[in-house]
This record gives structure tokens, C-alpha cells and sequence, in this order.
């Protein structure tokens, strides 16, 4: 990226620095900067929105409880509330947008049974991401995303969740229509995706519920279904149904970027490879950066609940604000040289999984999975390079990965 901004027309609305423009799509660094240096509170009048681009204010906000999250909540016309289908029950969420005390009341529960379900198969984590690694071409060319950065991520979360392992296509497919639900400019086809994969989730998880309260099985889902029948969750079937299928789409299409956008970045810094080959405690160390560096969602957004001074900026209740992570995690303001992709150094904590109560609920699991990736890929492929290439990222506004990405062995 150009160090120099001067000559970089400053964005005047979020869709400027959104998947949808080609030039963000592939760079979305540069307009950022630009923006963060000259207006980095902006007040988007077309898409009735505000946009924070500075570490300490993105932090501040995602951190501050008095916010929420509902999109139902937030003024007409806003980015958020055109994620609400009007045919539908706006307030059937997951904890995703949900807030408390919904929020806390299924969180809490559903995080403590998770973490323990990690913890406890992280060996077969770990095996999974092994053997997946193993059956990738041993030479030539391939599609790094097809053969490793997909599938590692669906198949962990399934055999977490225990669902059927021959459906991984179904659910990798379910999970691309699902997301679509995040796009507030969706088209109607893609609304149409969003109700199919939907629909076709919920008679999964449906299904598998009930199977489970009739033969439990050594997974998270009978797990889960134990603790609404003991009463030590308080949740529903339809809340419990909702936040699994969140786990199963959470839990593969974000940390297929993570693991692709790491590759992508450690290919293009050998440097960087070399010290990570030389050194495996930097591992965890190295994820963190990557997700400094490239994070796989690049912004969050929270709804006033009454009128305040934000950012220095007086706003109106219900008014929305998004958070641009991408920005803030290059912010010059909290990072030495935060244009520099750099492993070695310790950095200030980046916000790449959000914060506060909202903070993603699978940043441990992603960080397992990635630093692993990074140690066994590398060690399998000591020679591995690039391959000649137009990249493409993907167009989902406010989310940053590649659609395929070929190496040599």
C-alpha cells in the first residue's frame, strides 16, 4: 500500500470503502487510511449511518454495554435495518445481534459448554487439521482454499456440533446463503438464498435435536440439549436451534479467510515465513498479527440507545454506528508502522473479534485452528510459493477473503 494518502480521494460514504467497489475490494487499506486521517467520524446521510475509523474510538464503542445490537432497533433507512426481512420475526436472532439480558441468558451457557468441548477435543482438532493437510496434493498446483482453508474449518465445527460428516457440502453451501444475511444491500435472489439455506438448516438442527434427546452422543449438541432438559439453560428450542446453526456458519466461513489470508500473507513476506519456520513459539503470536494485518471481518457496527457525544460527535438515539476494524487496526495513532505485515513484534491488542459482551464467541477456536495450519502447512510444504494469478477477494461488503488461492509445492 501507498504510504503516501495526499493524492487519495477521501471516501464520503461506507459503500466507497465496501466490497461492492472493486478498487476497496482489493484494497480496502488505502481509501481507510485516507479516511482515518481526514474525517475518521463520518456521518453517512445515504446509508443513514455513522463510521468510526480510529482505534480508540472503535475500541471505546464496541467495549460500552450501554449500546445494542437488534437491528429492529435502529432508525429506518439505517444499514442495520435493512438486514430486517419484513416477512419475517425480526426478533428470531442469534446472540449475534441479540441484547441482554436474551443476550447474557443464552450466551453464558452456550459459551461455557463450547469452550469445554474445545478444550476437551483439541487433540482431535489438532488431527483433523493434520489429516486434511496430509491428503493435499504432495506436488504441482492447487487451490490452497479448496484443499485445506475450506474444508479444516467446516469439518472441525461439525464434528464439534456432531453433525452428519457426509453433509459437509450442504453445510458449507447452507452457510454461504446464511451469511448473506449480513448484507444489507442484498438482491432479491441472494434474500431467496438467505430463506432456502435458512429453512433447510432449521430442519437439520431440528432433526438432529431430537435425535440426540432420544440416543445422546459425545458432542456438542447432545450436550446442549442436555442443559435445557436439567433446566441449567434457560433457553428455548427455536433460541437454541438459532445459535447452533450461528456456531456452524460462524465457525467455517470466517476462519477459512483467517487460514487464507495468512497464507496469502506469509507467501508474499518471506521474511516474515522464515521467522515463523525458525522460531514455532512465535505461532500465536503470528495469528494475532494476521489478524491485525487482514482480519476476516473488517467492521461491526453497534445502535445508540439514547442521544450522546460519541467519538466527540453528538448522536441521536437509534442512530447506528458502524466500526471500521480494518481501519482501526492499522491506526498509526496505536501501532508502531501498522502498514508493515510483522510477526516479530509484540503488538497492542488488535480488535479484529470485536469487543466487549459481543466479542466473537469463536476466537479460541480460530486461533487453535490457525496457528495449527501455519505450523503443519509450512512444515509439509517448505517450498511452497505462489502461483501466477489474478486474485479475486470476495464481494460480501464488510467481510475480507479470497475465493481461491493457488500454490505450487
Amino acid at each position: 500500500m501507498a504510504d503516501d494518502t495526499s493524492t487519495v480521494k477521501v471516501p464520503q460514504g461506507i459503500i466507497e470503502i465496501s466490497a461492492f467497489v472493486p478498487e476497496a475490494r482489493n484494497d480496502p487499506h488505502t481509501p481507510l487510511k485516507a479516511l482515518r486521517e481526514a474525517c475518521p467520524v463520518m456521518r453517512d446521510e445515504m446509508a443513514k449511518t455513522w463510521l468510526l475509523t480510529r482505534y480508540d474510538d472503535v475500541r471505546g464503542l464496541v467495549n460500552d454495554r450501554s449500546h445494542v445490537r437488534l437491528p429492529i432497533k435502529a432508525e429506518e433507512g439505517s444499514l442495520p435495518r435493512r438486514l430486517v426481512d419484513d416477512e419475517t420475526d425480526s426478533s428470531r436472532t442469534s446472540i449475534l445481534f441479540l441484547d441482554d439480558p436474551d443476550h447474557a441468558r443464552i450466551r453464558q451457557p452456550l459459551a461455557k459448554a463450547f469452550y469445554a468441548r474445545i478444550n476437551k477435543m483439541k487433540p482431535e482438532i489438532e488431527a483433523i487439521i493434520d489429516d486434511t493437510i496430509a491428503a493435499a496434493p504432495a506436488e504441482g498446483a492447487f487451490d490452497l482454499m479448496e484443499a485445506i482453508a475450506v474444508p479444516i474449518p467446516v469439518l472441525v465445527i461439525a464434528r464439534i456440533l456432531g453433525v452428519d460428516e457426509s453433509r459437509l457440502a450442504d453445510f458449507r453451501q447452507w452457510s454461504e446463503d446464511v451469511i448473506l444475511g449480513l448484507n444489507p444491500m442484498r438482491t432479491e435472489d441472494e434474500t431467496a438464498r438467505l430463506i432456502s439455506g435458512a429453512e433447510a438448516l432449521d430442519a437439520y438442527f431440528t432433526e438432529l435435536m431430537t435425535a440426540r434427546r432420544a440416543g445422546p452422543r459425545d458432542d456438542l449438541i447432545s450436550d446442549m440439549v442436555q442443559l435445557l432438559a436439567s433446566g441449567e439453560a434457560d433457553m428455548s428450542d427455536d433460541e437454541l436451534l438459532l445459535n447452533l446453526q450461528a456456531l456452524l456458519v460462524g465457525g467455517n466461513l470466517t476462519t477459512t479467510d483467517l487460514i487464507g489470508n495468512g497464507v496469502w500473507l506469509f507467501l508474499n513476506h518471506p521474511g516474515q515465513l522464515a521467522a515463523l519456520k525458525a522460531n514455532s513459539g512465535l505461532g500465536g503470536q503470528a495469528v494475532e498479527e494476521v489478524l491485525r494485518y487482514e482480519a476476516p471481518v473488517s467492521a461491526t457496527s453497534r445502535i445508540l440507545a439514547e442521544d450522546q457525544q460519541v467519538a466527540g460527535c453528538p448522536m441521536k438515539a437509534r442512530q447506528a454506528v458502524f466500526c471500521s476494524l480494518a481501519s482501526a487496526n492499522r491506526d498509526a495513532g496505536t501501532f508502531d508502522a501498522p502498514d508493515a505485515f510483522d510477526i516479530t513484534v509484540k503488538r497492542s491488542s488488535h480488535v479484529a473479534f470485536g469487543g466487549g459482551p459481543h466479542i466473537c464467541i469463536g476466537a479460541p477456536l480460530a486461533r487453535i485452528e490457525a496457528r495449527r495450519v501455519y505450523q503443519k502447512l509450512f512444515e509439509r510444504y517448505p517450498d511452497m510459493r505462489l502461483a501466477e494469478q489474478d486474485l479475486v477477494w470476495r464481494a460480501l461488503p464488510f467481510f475480507r477473503g479470497l475465493e481461491t488461492l493457488v500454490v505450487e509445492v
